[in-house]
């Protein structure tokens, strides 16, 4: 695979290697790559937990009913 990053990502890739963070462009690459595969992560879960206290809220609120196991039974015949 061959990528064209541009000067300013030459430069910063450059730099990453000289400071001896990572030791070749490829490293570089992969460790971003993993970087930016952990704050997607992070960020469904943020958005997963942001929703689950909406609901949470409104049940709290009685915007939302909420049953028990054993009255969805009931209500099912079962």
């Amino acid at each position: 695979m061959n990528i064209k990053l541009g000067t300013p990502y030459e430069a910063t890739m450059k730099k990453i290697i000289d400071k001896g963070y990572a030791g070749s462009q490829t490293e570089v690459i992969r460790q971003a790559l993993t970087v930016y595969e952990r704050i997607i992560d992070e960020e469904e879960v943020r958005l997963v937990n942001k929703g689950i206290a909406a609901e949470m809220e409104e049940i709290r609120s009685g915007k939302m009913k909420v049953y028990t196991h054993e009255q969805v039974k009931k209500k099912l015949g079962l």
